[in-house]
């Protein structure tokens, strides 16, 4: 018994020097990760790659379908050579857009329709060129001597189809709350990114009703928004006293931003030298319509404007400066669907509360 007590006083202070040692390893790993993810964090932030999507390929390739390989974007010459116009699918006042082929994918081509509008083609190239990021429809080549651009093909098409394409019996079971407020995450993610995009503060001005602003975005097949249609996107610079107007027309309505439409009344006719200029937080204001609209009329829907109705009250301030930021929202957002979601996950919880 002695020696059995010897024995254990004398092999216990390794044991405890061990233990420490093992602590004080795991802190240090622990703080090793703290510190490389805040620089990862910190480099894909200030590098403007935070909402790049890691699956894109380098700055002017691409990959399409089941291909590994990253191809550089087509050229003037292989859009002429290897692209084949199937049918005309759509026209816009700027663009005709015609669904394609090339080496045996479906893709999109679009050509300028009059050449009074083709700075607006040509604006809207270079946005689609410079925004290339999981939120912007992917671009795969370019041909600005022929005013023509070559992107991915979305078969959902537009958002404008997205009830009918709920209803379909495909696609009933995608119909829920759950992912129409992912749909609108996906859409107020856009406006953040807009926002605050590698180029500056930019606003999206193809907004004047809902109707237009669905038909600039696209439904991808795994049930994602991507913005499609960036011709009108004007640079907000405030430092520079730089502001924005969306069009040299009058806007009229309720869906448009209260500083976008005439301030000086009937009596007085619109002149677009004195129409004063504004900036992003119109997009703000459409936000609950748009959402409105994404979150369609199923089991849960009216729960989730319940939770949202602060924030979208907020959205609708009629002083431009009191309205949230597109970060406020998208924040409150995701709030919202870990919130509900939980209590989806856990049906007796509100009762018990």
């Amino acid at each position: 018994l002695e020696k059995k007590q010897h024995f254990f006083r004398k092999d216990s202070p390794p044991r405890e020097v061990s233990s420490v040692s093992l602590v004080l390893l795991l802190v240090a790993v622990l703080l090793l990760n703290v510190l490389l993810y805040l620089y990862l964090n910190k480099f894909y932030v200030s590098s403007g790659r935070a909402d790049t999507d890691p699956s894109l390929c380098p700055f002017g390739y691409f990959k399409l379908g089941t291909v590994k390989n990253c191809t550089p974007w087509l050229s003037c010459e292989a859009i002429n050579r290897e692209v084949r116009k199937l049918k005309c699918v759509g026209e816009g006042a700027v663009k005709k857009v015609f669904l394609s082929e090339w080496k045996e994918n479906k893709v999109v081509l679009s050509q300028l329709t009059t050449s009074e509008l083709k700075e607006d083609f040509l604006h809207g190239l270079k946005m689609l060129k410079a925004l290339q990021s999981k939120h912007v429809v992917r671009l795969l080549g370019s041909c600005e001597q022929q005013f023509t651009i070559l992107t991915e093909y979305h078969p959902l098409g537009s958002l404008r189809s997205l009830n009918e394409t709920l209803h379909m019996p495909k696609y009933k079971a995608m119909n829920t709350w759950h992912r129409r407020l992912r749909l609108a995450i996906d859409y107020v993610s856009i406006i953040q990114y807009l926002h605050s995009s590698p180029l500056g503060t930019l606003v999206m001005c193809d907004s004047n009703d809902l109707d237009k602003v669905l038909s600039q975005y696209l439904l991808t097949s795994d049930f994602h928004i991507l913005v499609n249609d960036l011709d009108a996107l004007p640079l907000v610079n405030r430092s520079a006293g730089r502001l924005v107007k969306c069009g040299h027309r009058e806007l009229q309505g309720d869906f448009v931003a209260p500083e976008q439409r005439w301030p000086y009344g009937e009596e007085m006719p619109f002149e677009d030298e004195l129409m004063p200029p504004y900036d992003e937080r119109t997009d703000i204001w459409k936000i609950p319509d748009v959402s409105n609209f994404l979150l369609g009329h199923v089991e849960g829907s009216d729960i989730v404007r319940l939770h949202l109705f602060d924030i979208h009250a907020a959205c609708k301030k009629q002083e431009a400066a009191e309205r949230p930021s597109a970060q406020d929202v998208l924040d409150t957002y995701r709030q919202v669907l870990t919130l509900l979601s939980q209590e989806a996950a856990m049906p007796g919880a509100r009762e018990m509360l």
